[in-house]
């Protein structure tokens, strides 16, 4: 393939992967329970794994817990007002920012600084955003209670991790508790399809009300229920954690030497269901924010 195809056909994967494009219509009108528990965690032992789509055997040397689900827009609007009382972050103008101590530069030939001082963590004026300021508090917008926090950056997922004193994970300890210790290309087998996860043309309900376009699904939605009709099925990793494919890509916390660039992993409502595979990487710069990328956190097991 000629360099100039292969050049166009990665930046069309990436605008689709990470498109800051908005469901055309409002799906706030679709409301499920799914009986996720947003605090809900997962223990990930110490142990080998097979890495990538080569599958290294890949060690990791300790103990861990994951979020069973990514972080809610609730969750998100109430430590907004936490953290805002505290002046961990504030608002300025039409954004909440935050300090980000900044990275060590090393000349890489593509790199751009990363520097000390205040940080975009949400833009308050995107239409995709999910949560808003009622009365000098920030709430979810009914119907998305449950739906996973969107439009944030990786300086903004990191921050609401660290407040928590916990941490966004590494691309290992993602992969770990998305695979397991097995081959498998997806969480929760060998093959994909319309009940497993939300992806591109999946047909699950919000698409079928609403077209292709769709929208963020409720956490845990693929836990074998029945909504309005479409049927889902039990598709947890291993580890039983919910929606690591699919739904929303997924910031990851690890600050490579000589890039300024960040990880996602997951895949999102945005893609095509082969670019849901675990070791699928996406990329973008720390302040990047989409309707289509989310996060989850790690961190110790209790007592440890």
């Amino acid at each position: 393939m000629k360099p100039a195809v292969l050049s166009l056909l990665l930046m069309i994967f990436f605008l689709v992967g990470c498109s800051t494009a908005d469901p055309s219509q409002d799906t706030a009108s679709l409301t499920y329970d799914t009986g996720a528990d947003p605090d809900a965690w997962a223990l990930i032992h110490a142990g080998e794994f097979l890495n990538g789509l080569h599958e290294h055997e890949t060690m990791i040397e300790y103990d861990y817990e994951v979020m069973v689900n990514t972080v809610t827009n609730a969750q998100f609007a109430d430590y907004l007002n936490e953290a805002l009382k505290t002046g961990s972050v504030e608002i300025v103008g039409d954004e909440i920012v935050g300090f980000y101590q900044g990275d060590e530069f090393h000349g890489g030939r593509h790199e751009e600084k990363i520097t000390e001082g205040d940080w975009l963590h949400v833009p308050l004026n995107e239409s995709g955003l999910r949560i808003e300021s009622v009365d000098g508090s920030f709430i979810a917008l009914p119907g998305y209670e449950n739906h996973p926090m969107v439009h944030v950056t990786w300086f903004g997922a990191k921050e609401y991790c660290e407040f928590n004193e916990w941490r966004l994970p590494t691309e290992v300890e993602w992969e770990k508790a998305a695979r397991g210790t097995d081959n498998r290309p997806f969480p929760w087998g060998d093959d994909i399809g319309p009940e497993n996860a939300n992806y591109y043309s999946s047909h699950d309900v919000f698409e079928k009300a609403f077209g292709k376009a769709g929208d963020t699904t409720p956490v845990g939605l693929y836990n074998g229920g029945s909504y309005d009709g479409f049927e889902t099925v039990d598709s947890p990793s291993p580890y039983g954690l919910y929606d690591m494919a699919g739904n929303v890509w997924q910031w990851t916390g690890d600050v490579y030497e000589g890039q300024h660039y960040r990880y996602m992993r997951g895949g999102s409502k945005a893609n095509y269901a082969y670019n849901l595979r675990i070791w699928t990487r996406n990329n973008a710069t720390p302040e990047y924010n989409s309707p289509s990328v989310g996060f989850r956190c790690v961190s110790d097991p209790i007592g440890s």
